[in-house]
């Protein structure tokens, strides 16, 4: 035999040994709290996002969230063909809302699937609120 030979051996059809071990060490869930955090924490540090807002308005009015309590501006729905995220959010008075929207939907796309390794259906985003600076 030559050194070629050693080096690629014949296929005999089954896997690696190595492949057949790693798929029977089990499973990984991810809870949708931590899905919701990461797309939070990748919202927020969008362009444009004032911050997150509660889900609800309450009189009209949208309630900022605290950095630690950023998911609750996330709803998380996994679905048969990904996972589906609403954003709530607060932005900037001036700022285009529609790119906006397009940026944070990039961010939080690329920063839970680069992260979790899930694919994402959707992103939803929706503007409960615009934030006036109180600078003249």
């Amino acid at each position: 035999m030559d050194s070629k030979t050693k080096a690629n051996p014949p296929r005999t059809g089954k896997p690696p040994k190595t492949l057949i071990q790693a798929q029977d060490l089990g499973k990984i869930e991810v809870s949708r709290h931590v899905v919701a955090t990461i797309a939070g924490h990748a919202a927020a540090e969008c362009y444009g996002v004032v911050a997150m807002a509660a889900r609800g308005l309450r009189d009209g009015l949208a309630e900022r969230l605290r950095r630690e309590n950023i998911h609750r501006g996330v709803e998380v729905e996994m679905r048969e063909d990904g996972v589906a995220i609403s954003l709530y959010v607060i932005v900037e008075f001036g700022t285009r809302v529609s790119e906006v929207a397009h940026n944070l939907t990039n961010a939080v796309r690329y920063a839970v699937e680069r992260t979790l390794g899930l694919h994402v259906a959707e992103v939803n985003v929706n503007v409960q609120g615009i934030h006036v600076s109180g600078g003249a």
